[in-house]
This record gives structure tokens, sequence and C-alpha cells, in this order.
């Protein structure tokens, strides 16, 4: 059996449907799965950009066999030694030992810490800007160090157009159709796209700019990602690139409010949702409220990531702040996040450390983020003498969405095409 499909003028795409596997990376849940995806070029000399993780390592070896027909593998290039893209390359080179492995020095030598398998007669090192010659197809190289480790290189094959983008442009969940302009890609795959470049590249953004950069001096009619749908249509290959601007330089890509609270007996949970409803009361359209210690914090950052404010409210616990809202905040400012204004409301019983940690995360730790007054440090439930300060927070955090101004194209900004 075999599942590939041509792309362009014998490049082909080969993929694997991982519905199995629960955690990604063993922190990230993916209810719908993730696509491992290896790309195949038949030219006079034959070459496989990347492999797949082992739980597709079968598959991918069949789909290789499929292609070559009988031939000998000349080229595999490993464009960076992740192991959900790696852990079958050796599998590969085993059953292929005439082919030349291309790739970055520095690639060399984690495939060696990995493997314990050293191979430096078959290795083949490029440099930026170097380039292999498969016979009428021409591969160029692109360093992008830190997208999303540090030795990863892109592929560009110059004869027709097409970026194989390393996990640049991936994104979680399985595919049935190859290609993003065969599918609804707003409704079904851009959360799963904002969420893995979030989690998974979101503290890179000035590097991921700077490839974005690259990227804008040459011609691209066709991504290759490693994870998800390819993009092929001038359309597609736009708003992927518009969204990657956005997520990459932090700014929000629409007005709203994503309230994220954390409740241990429903006290604070209720404020959040009176603070909602006063929300939707003034006018605000997008009001996205999370329970963090529910819903796993990678869901929650995203969604920070798309919204121009933020909510924070949660309780004292064991003299800290709550947990799960410690370990969301923890995640956003290891991933960088800034650019937002954000409102506080706290909650404690007898000792009050909830509160100030979330201001001091606002105001010393995140970058670049503003805290809204007034704020509020509740003591055990809200008040009803209270309700007007939650008036006075919905007042101030609709009155500056107001403000905000609407998000605009940020192609102009050294990368449109």
């Amino acid at each position: 059996m075999h599942c590939v499909e041509e792309i362009k003028n014998g490049i082909y795409w080969m993929g694997c449907n991982d519905f199995r596997t629960e955690i990604f990376e063993r922190i990230f849940p993916i209810p719908e799965g993730v696509t491992y995806n290896s790309y195949f070029i038949d030219d006079e000399m034959t070459c496989v950009v990347d492999a797949m993780d082992k739980s597709c390592r079968d598959e991918f070896i069949e789909d290789v066999e499929y292609l070559l027909k009988g031939r000998k593998l000349d080229y595999f290039i490993l464009q960076h030694m992740e192991p959900d893209h790696a852990s079958s390359a050796v599998a590969l080179l085993e059953k292929h030992p005439e082919a030349k492995i291309v790739a970055q020095a520095q690639t060399f030598k984690l495939f060696e810490q990995f493997f314990r398998k050293p191979m430096p007669s078959r290795y083949v090192e490029v440099k930026e800007g170097d380039q292999l010659k498969l016979g009428k197809h021409v591969l160029q190289f692109v360093k992008a160090p830190m997208v999303h480790w540090p030795e990863v290189i892109m592929s560009y094959d110059i004869t027709d157009k097409v970026l194989f983008s390393a996990d640049a442009f991936g994104m979680f969940g399985t595919v049935g159709n190859v290609y993003a302009d065969q599918v609804d890609f707003e409704e079904n795959y851009l959360d799963s796209a904002r969420r893995y470049y979030v989690n998974i590249v979101g503290k890179f953004g000035p590097q991921v700019v700077k490839v974005l950069q690259k990227a804008a001096g040459i011609p691209i009619e066709v991504i290759c990602p490693l994870h998800g749908v390819v993009f092929r249509t001038p359309e597609t290959i736009q708003y992927i690139i518009e969204k990657y601007l956005h997520w990459a330089k932090y700014v929000p890509e629409k007005k709203g409010v994503v309230i994220a609270f954390s409740s241990i007996y429903g006290n604070t949970e209720r404020a959040a949702c009176v603070l909602a409803h006063k929300l939707s009361m003034l006018g605000i359209r997008d009001v996205r409220l999370y329970d963090v210690a529910k819903i796993h914090p990678s869901y929650v950052t995203a969604k920070a990531w798309e919204y121009s404010h933020l909510v924070l409210a949660a309780p004292t616990y064991n003299l800290n702040l709550f947990l799960p809202m410690e370990n969301f905040l923890h995640d956003l400012k290891t991933l960088m996040f800034q650019n937002r204004k954000i409102a506080v409301i706290g909650n404690h019983s007898w000792a009050s450390a909830a509160y100030n940690t979330m201001v001091d995360y606002v105001q010393n730790r995140f970058k670049n983020c503003e805290l809204l007054e007034p704020t509020l440090d509740m003591k055990s439930s809200l008040r009803d003498d209270q309700e007007g300060i939650i008036d006075e927070i919905a007042k101030a955090v609709a009155d500056d969405i107001k403000a905000y101004p609407e998000p605009k194209s940020l192609l102009q900004d050294g990368c449109k095409r």
C-alpha cells in the first residue's frame, strides 16, 4: 500500500496520519491526531526530503519504495533532527546504504547523539545558499535557526519554486485532502496551526520574522510543511504568511478578550462570568472564557495570541497563585507573550498571593504589557457592594477594546509577496 500524491513535476508528497498518539511531545493534547509529511523528488538523482516519526516508519518506507520503483536512493535530506521527523531515518538509510545524507554540520552531530550510529562517509554538509543538483530540479538551502531547532534548514526547489519549509507552516490535526485550497482552512485548521505555532515556535518570533523576510525574496508557488496540508495557491500562501507575521510579531489578529480563570469552589468563576456578561452588555462581541484548570494551557495560550485583550482571574492556594493559573502564566512568559492590555481579578480568604503574582507577571515578567485599572482582590466571594468595581473593570476593558485599532495586514512589512 502507499499514500502518495504528485505535487508538481516529479515532486511527491508522502503522508501518514497518526491517530494513536494522544500527547504530542508528551505535553500537547492532540485529540484530532497529527500528520507527518515527507517528500520525494523523482529526477536523474532521487531524493527524499525528511523522514517521519517511528510510529509511521513502515508506511514511510512503503511510500519511498513505491516511488523508487526498484531504483537506488541517491540523497536523503535531513532538514532537522527532531525525532518526530528523523526517528525513521535510520531504517531508510540502512535499507539504502548507497544514499548520501544532506544536512548542516550541527545536524550530523545531533544525528550521532540520537542514534549513536555515525555514518561520516555518507555525509554531505551544506550551508546557506549551497545548491544540490538532482537533474532538472536544483535545491538551494536556506538556514532557519530556531524555527524551531538550532540547526534547521529549508530546501527551496529553484526549478519549480517549491519551498520545503520543515516545521514552519505546520499544524496539528490529521488530513484527508492534501492541499489547503481543498479544505475550509479557517474553519478546520487555523486554530490547530495557531496552537502548533504558538506552543512550539512562539518563543522564537524574531527568528521566524527573519526567515519570512528571506522567503519574501524568492518566488514561492508551493509550501510543503512537515505537518498538515500543503499550500499551492497564491491565496493560501499569502494567507498563511499573513498569519505567521501576526504570530511572529506578537500582534493580535482580532479585537476581543480572552478571560482566563481558575476557581476552586466556583467563586472566582462566578466573578469571571459576571464580568463576561457585563462586557457583552457593553457591546463587546467576542468574549472567550477558559478555565485553565480544565482546558490545557496550550489552547488558552493560542487564544491569548489571537485576541487583543486578556483578563486573568484566580485564587490564592497554599499561599501561592493557584497552580493551574501559575502554569498558564509560566507558559505565556516562556513563549514571550507580549503587547497586550491585561486586567486582573484575584481572590483570597486569609492571605493574598494570587493577585500580587498575577500583577507581577503583567508588569514585570511579560514584555510590553499594560495592566488595566481598576483591579480587584476579592475576599472569598464577590460581595454585592463590589459589583460596582466589576462594572468599572468591564468598562475599562470595553473602552480599551473599542479604542484599539482594527488589525491590519502586515504583509507590507518587508514580506509582501
